[in-house]
């Protein structure tokens, strides 16, 4: 009898641990959603409005798009969809493309964050190697002055050259 009992609980152990795997399943047809990933994670991607392509694009939070009409900033500068630029104080200025302007108003040209990019790289550069860039400039410095040491050795020998033809 005790056998029975056995075989018959652990049928149904395993008839109960095949139900609960099929309810975890997806059903067959049914496409699950994919999580969203903002943009604002992606390397170099700030909120504000930039000059794509000869659009203004608005990123917020992560997500951009085109701007389709006026946007007034928290300082009260007023961007239009044609990238026209227009400050508290009525001055106006057209954007380029590349030129960001930041949600708080700041407008910054593509010259500007190359230079700042430029900056950042170096800081980092010298964070991971300190004194490496003065070496390297160092070592430049040096081979600049050795090419000037033959170019004038090459001067003088071609000046004896000419003076023995003489």
């Amino acid at each position: 009898m005790k056998p029975t009992l056995i075989i018959r609980a652990s049928l149904l152990l395993l008839l109960l641990g095949s139900f609960a795997a099929q309810a975890q399943a997806p059903r067959p047809g049914r496409v699950l959603p994919k999580p969203r990933v903002a943009a604002a994670k992606a390397e170099g991607v700030k909120d504000g409005l930039s000059m794509q392509k000869g659009r203004v694009v608005l990123t917020e939070l992560g997500i951009s798009n085109p701007l389709v009409t006026d946007k007034k900033l928290i300082n009260g500068t007023v961007i239009t969809p044609a990238g026209v630029v227009t400050a508290t104080d009525g001055t106006t200025a057209q954007m380029k493309e590349g030129d960001l302007v930041s949600l708080t108003g700041r407008v910054t040209s593509r010259t500007d964050i190359m230079a700042a990019d430029s900056i950042a790289k170096i800081q980092l550069f010298d964070a991971l190697h300190p004194g490496k860039r003065k070496k390297m400039e160092a070592e430049a410095e040096r081979k600049v002055k050795a090419k000037e040491k033959i170019a004038e050795a090459k001067a003088k020998a071609k000046e004896k050259a000419e003076k023995r033809r003489k």
